[in-house]
């Protein structure tokens, strides 16, 4: 079922600053900022050869992500982000092992206009997991 590593999350509590030293400093491609309003968050996406790491910033002050940098005031890795052919086939798949689909288990639209889902990090040795259909 699982499939390749689409992004690695990080929130960060200055997503300039950060675009800059991905950019700057280790020479990666790195997108223009995008508000995603129904997810509460700002992102950038960092291009990687194998891979990409997504930069969130909180968007409003009831952004999900807000509590996270309250915690971690440096920022810090919020979820990792897997590929899966069949998103219902995935979540139905997991329910049945017992895993927690956050949310209301539908899918929604993430970052890259593809249905995701999100997976309870106590399932997952204290990691949240992201998946999206590919």
């Amino acid at each position: 079922m699982i499939g390749r590593l689409n992004h690695v999350a990080i929130v960060v509590p200055d997503l300039d600053a950060a675009a800059a030293r991905y950019r700057d400093d280790l020479g990666a491609t790195v997108s223009d900022p995008v508000e995603l309003p129904e997810h509460g968050v700002t992102t950038v996406f960092v291009e990687l050869s194998n891979t990409k790491i997504e930069l969130l910033h909180p968007l409003g002050h009831d952004s999900p992500i807000a509590a996270f940098l309250g915690r971690n005031a440096s920022g810090g890795m919020h979820h990792v982000c897997f590929e899966v052919d069949d998103i219902h086939a995935a979540r139905d798949q997991l329910l049945r092992s017992g895993a927690r689909v956050l949310g209301d288990g539908e899918p929604k639209t993430g970052a890259h206009g593809k249905p995701v889902l999100f997976l309870h990090p106590k399932d997952f040795s204290g990691t949240l997991i992201e998946i999206e259909q590919v």
